[in-house]
């Protein structure tokens, strides 16, 4: 494996009741708060209230801003930005998903840089300071409630990318099982979609010698495969939206993936399709990830015949590795579709007619990848075999 330094500085809080805890963590930043949430289903839930009340209780001054969209956009954080200078913010709360969060980690860092935001998610200006938030979480998915990244969507431009930085990391993120029980299947779907992506993002690199990483890879990736079909079917059993809820922090909080830099191919791609079509990143990344490993399968055929026997229970005997290897890739796309995630870029009504438009967004950056680089080829060969 590759040297590395670890640090992550979110505390974790997590369990049943643990809103309470706010009362402890928040008046340590702060008492001009921004509170920033989406469209609305917090309200619905009754979470929105559950928070206000605490906040009154501890006497800060609450500021909202409302309407977060699930690929948040700039423009978004430029009004985040906005009220963050207007009424003097101290600190940041972000009730909801993973794209609430983004979005808060973007207006934190651009409340204290000087230009436009979008100079450093586009990673041409770096950073040097943001105001502190924290989160209350209500969707298992992203990760982002325990680590530095962000993606936000420029629609004027219809460019969509990730970025990071050493101040991005949320100071404390508190995760209560409970609030993910109003998320409907459908989203409850692409959150295990998505959270699987990550591990795989992970688990596909170039670095040799990493059997740690891997076993707690496929520990993960197991875990899911064994609760998502009954979650599925059962959306507020406490255990396994607890059990879920764990896992998509575990995913992308580092933990797993010391010691190498994993691909993160197939996000790029989707962030590509998505910044277009604005269609559900987890299901942008199950229609794309199993044809990014049939591309890219004989770079490493051992790597992906591994995943196929210790993931998905594939026997080999009487089978050369390349079939074992095909047989994984297929019991994946087999299982997501089993969950009910789309398969074909055709599910969400997208065609060929705009492939060259994904591939210039795609390649914005030059070749990608870390266990194999695209180029402009690969690109449109995966985009095509995903219509």
């Amino acid at each position: 494996m590759d040297n590395f330094i670890f640090h992550n500085p979110t505390k974790l809080i997590f369990g049943k009741g643990q809103l309470k805890k706010l009362r402890d963590e928040l008046p340590k930043y702060g008492t001009r708060v921004l509170l920033v949430y989406g469209g609305g289903s917090i309200k619905r839930s009754g979470l929105y209230d559950q928070v206000k009340a605490i906040l009154n209780e501890i006497d800060v001054e609450v500021y909202e801003l409302q309407g977060v969209e699930p690929n948040p956009r700039l423009s978004t954080v430029k009004k985040g930005i906005a009220l963050c200078a207007d009424k003097a913010i101290q600190f940041l709360l972000a009730v909801g998903g993973g794209s609430v969060i983004d979005c808060t980690k973007a207006i934190a860092v651009g409340a204290k840089f000087d230009g436009d935001p979008w100079q450093f998610i586009t990673r041409k200006k770096q950073v040097e300071d943001a105001l502190p938030f924290g989160t209350v979480l209500t969707l298992a998915a992203t990760g982002s409630e325990m680590n530095p990244s962000s993606v936000i969507t420029n629609w004027e431009t219809h460019e969509k990318y990730g970025w990071s930085c050493a101040y991005s990391y949320p100071a404390f993120s508190i995760l209560d099982p409970t609030f993910t029980f109003s998320v409907p299947r459908n989203q409850t779907i692409y959150g295990m979609v998505d959270m699987m992506a990550h591990v795989f993002e992970h688990y596909f690199h170039p670095t040799e010698h990493t059997p740690l990483q891997d076993r707690l890879c496929e520990s993960i990736l197991q875990t899911v495969i064994e609760a998502a079909p009954k979650l599925v079917d059962d959306l507020e059993n406490y255990d396994l939206r607890e059990t879920i809820l764990y896992c998509g922090t575990m995913a992308l909080n580092g933990m797993v993936s010391m010691g190498f830099n994993g691909d993160w191919a197939s996000h790029n791609l989707e962030h590509a399709v998505s910044a277009v079509y604005d269609i559900p990143h987890g299901g942008g990344l199950a229609i794309l990830f199993p044809n990014w490993m049939k591309h890219n399968l004989d770079v490493n055929v051992g790597r992906f015949k591994q995943m196929a026997e210790r993931v998905f229970h594939v026997q080999s005997e009487g089978k050369t590795d390349r079939e074992v290897a095909c047989e994984g890739i297929e019991s994946l796309r087999l299982f997501w579709s089993s969950i009910g995630a789309p398969s074909r870029l055709a599910d969400y009504g997208i065609d060929d007619s705009k492939l060259n438009l994904l591939a210039d967004r795609a390649m914005a950056r030059g070749e990608f990848g870390q266990f194999k680089k695209l180029n402009r080829e690969d690109v449109l060969a995966i985009y095509e075999a995903s219509l």
